[in-house]
């Protein structure tokens, strides 16, 4: 099975960067049957995705793929228009797994997504409004296409169901430090 991750989030330092990065480091180690395509895109990340891509040069299962696309202008392809399925930039895939920021459509991929808190919706007054929107626009994506949301903990799971009005069944928790 081919598996596609974007991983534009690692280039940021905080919770979602560090997630993503364990995360993966996680699954490639103890999952060598499947292969994996990494995807990420920014302007000034660059440094950052090549020393990612240096740690995991011994995994035989893992490539990668980046463009310099800024954040925007993905949030209008993406998450906006809905233009440009991600395999356009990839390849086929079987599966993609998106994380913070975009979700971009997939031709034939199942979707999954990573919801790391709800803080947008629950204390929008601390949030700038564009990231607001962004994400906005981007759950407007995950309830129509993703079948499957990875939850960093139980608390974030209640919060989807209450707050955004995700079925509990779509919810999975993967705590962060531990494997699927």
């Amino acid at each position: 099975m081919k598996i596609g991750i974007d991983i534009s989030q690692i280039i940021y330092n905080g919770g979602v960067g560090e997630y993503l990065t364990h995360l993966i480091q996680e699954m490639v180690k103890i999952d060598t049957k499947n292969k994996y395509i990494l995807f990420g895109s920014s302007l000034r990340g660059r440094d950052r995705f090549k020393q990612f891509q240096q740690s995991l040069t011994c995994y035989q299962n893992v490539s990668f793929k980046f463009i310099s696309i800024p954040p925007f202008v993905l949030d209008i392809m993406w998450n906006r228009l809905h233009m440009f399925p991600i395999e356009s930039f990839i390849g086929e895939i079987d599966i993609f797994i998106t994380s913070d920021w975009t979700e971009p459509p997939t031709s034939t991929a199942k979707k999954v997504t990573i919801l790391y808190d709800v803080i947008v919706y629950k204390f929008p007054e601390e949030t700038d409004a564009k990231i607001i929107a962004t994400q906005k626009r981007k759950l407007k994506w995950v309830k129509k296409e993703v079948s499957t949301i990875l939850c960093i903990s139980e608390s974030t799971k209640k919060d989807a169901i209450e707050v955004l009005g995700i079925p509990e069944n779509n919810l999975k928790v993967i705590y962060p430090g531990t494997t699927l």
